[in-house]
């Protein structure tokens, strides 16, 4: 018992840093270690069995990788090669986000996914394990390369058919707007 009160206190000292546990253990008259203990309990709940664990991975994969890319973006950050960093974790997490939408129906069925896809995330956008980096070299970059006028070809396809299918819209839409106002004024005459 006397173990568990030592930790106690030692996650306490950890977490007098964080003013929103003031606030909260203030509010809540509960001590900041047992809501960190609590939270810490929960979200390994939400990601190990999967109440909510598709959005908080994809919040994860998306917020932090973010604000550092606005950082780099921005010079805030003092690390040299942060913005090729977060540009590979990018072009990365988009060629997972890919593959997940075609496999979405079968990932479904794996036990703990989404706590093997949030530790993957963190894997890859970490600084320290450089993971995307290591995708990106040894897998990533040959592939597009490879197949970089197949994908130019793709996109301009894509932009075709898109500038078509908008231009169609809009006439079809400006034609149906036309039939009912001279509808309505039809019926405003009688």
């Amino acid at each position: 018992m006397e173990v568990v009160k030592e930790r106690l206190i030692k996650l306490r000292a950890k977490l007098d840093q964080i003013p929103a546990l003031e606030k909260a253990e203030e509010a809540t008259k509960i001590p900041k270690e047992y809501l960190a203990i609590f939270a810490g309990f929960m979200f390994t709940a939400l990601v190990f069995f999967g109440i909510g664990a598709a959005s908080l991975c994809s919040i994860i994969g998306f917020i932090y990788p973010a604000f550092k890319s606005l950082q780099a973006i921005e010079g805030i950050t003092t690390r040299r090669g942060d913005d090729t960093q977060w540009l590979i974790y990018w072009v990365v997490y988009a060629f997972f986000c890919l593959i997940e939408a075609f496999l979405d129906v079968l990932l479904y069925w794996i036990p703990f996914y989404f706590a093997f896809k949030l530790a993957f995330l963190l894997w890859a956008m970490l600084p320290q394990t450089k993971g995307a980096k290591f995708l990106y070299d040894s897998f990533l970059k040959d592939l597009l390369k490879k197949n970089e006028s197949a994908i130019d070809a793709a996109l301009d396809d894509a932009k075709k058919n898109a500038t078509k299918i908008a231009s169609e819209v809009s006439a079809a839409s400006a034609e149906i707007s036309a039939a009912g106002m001279s509808r309505a004024a039809s019926r405003k005459k009688d």
